[in-house]
């Protein structure tokens, strides 16, 4: 489900000021515009854009069949457990069907959020609708942490206060909420490296798959040995293991709507590698950042000699080409300068 996009790079060049500014906007493409009143840019696009359009359309559709063939079988699940829990009065199936029920809202969010994220860009949203998906998986892993909170809550006041439990009807259910999430599993295996929201709604299958083994193992006990507790402890531990797995994906998505520096780039180490390019004095202002899991951007100003401003568009190239084969970054703005930033107050920091 990798978004497909083109990468834009433009030049622009504010001629001389009393400020000694020049604005490098890049955007690699193959024709040209100029324009007379004190800047050019340069814009290029692939000749084969419409091609890759079609194989774009191609790839999202068959997860989004995926994906409605998914909701279907967890509201199954869901409407299985919640009738199968009230009647054999088991907390863990009940807290199955919960789960169960949030991992079809996460599964309508993650296609709602497919859909929105399938969007061009537009005068409103220049860079696309692309962080829909990250929203997306944000909401879901809320929700999923909040669910978690309330399970571990319920189970351990069910220890100080236990009842009868029909083991018979709880194994049975368990059983066909296993096999029903497996499929699910299946279906969504192939599209969860695709990015975070998909990690998220497959995590949520799978953590709902483990806990109907748990539960499956638990109504065998109870049957076995009428060990009422151990719906409980097994209501404590699926909340657990959903905690544990959702935490590392809610902290990659707010660094990502936060705006962070991405994880692997050292900015002050940046900063020395790209003073060490040919004609480059110094390099400030630089921001570093992600508008999604697979695209990332960067902004910074570039000083150089006035006497190598005829050298600036090969100096521009230098930068992007190193940022491209040693950070994956395709989309950068470069502002030059060849006056030293005095005035902290400026954008110069």
């Amino acid at each position: 489900m990798r978004a497909s996009f083109q990468i834009i790079n433009s030049l622009r060049f504010h001629g001389s000021d009393d400020h000694g500014h020049s604005h490098g906007h890049d955007h690699d493409s193959n024709h040209g515009h100029s324009h007379s009143h004190g800047h050019s840019s340069d814009h290029n696009h692939d000749s084969g854009h419409s091609h890759s359009h079609h194989h774009h359309h191609i790839d999202r559709d068959t997860p989004t069949v995926k994906l409605w063939i998914s909701i279907v079988l967890n509201l199954i699940i869901t409407l299985a457990q919640f009738i199968g829990g009230l009647i054999s009065n088991s907390l863990a199936l009940l807290s199955d069907a919960a789960h169960n029920l949030n991992d079809t809202l996460s599964l309508v969010i993650a296609l709602i959020a497919r859909k929105i994220g399938a969007k061009g860009a537009d005068a409103h949203k220049t860079f696309g609708y692309k962080r829909a998906e990250i929203i997306g998986a944000f909401i879901n892993l809320i929700t999923l942490i909040i669910i978690a909170i309330v399970l571990i809550k319920e189970g351990i006041e069910r220890f100080y206060e236990p009842v009868s439990i029909n083991g018979s009807i709880m194994f049975w259910v368990a059983i066909v909420g296993l096999v029903a999430n497996v499929l699910t599993a299946i279906l969504l295996h192939g599209q969860r490296k695709d990015n975070l929201n998909m990690r998220s709604a497959y995590l949520h299958i799978l953590s709902d798959a483990f806990s109907s083994v748990g539960v499956i193992v638990g109504a065998w006990i109870i049957v076995r040995f009428q060990w009422y507790w151990i719906d409980s402890a097994l209501t404590v531990l699926i909340g657990i293991y959903i905690l544990f797995h959702s935490y590392h994906m809610l902290r990659e998505s707010i660094d990502i709507l936060m705006e962070s520096t991405p994880e692997g780039i050292e900015l002050d180490q940046l900063n020395k590698e790209l003073k060490n390019i040919s004609l480059v004095q110094d390099v400030h202002h630089v921001h570093v950042w992600k508008i999604n899991e697979m695209e990332t951007l960067m902004e910074c100003h570039v000083r150089i000699d006035e006497k190598d401003i005829g050298a600036m568009e090969q100096i521009k190239k230098n930068i992007k080409s190193y940022l491209a084969q040693h950070y994956n970054i395709h989309h950068s703005t470069l502002e030059f300068e060849w006056l030293p930033c005095l005035d902290h107050t400026t954008d110069c920091h």
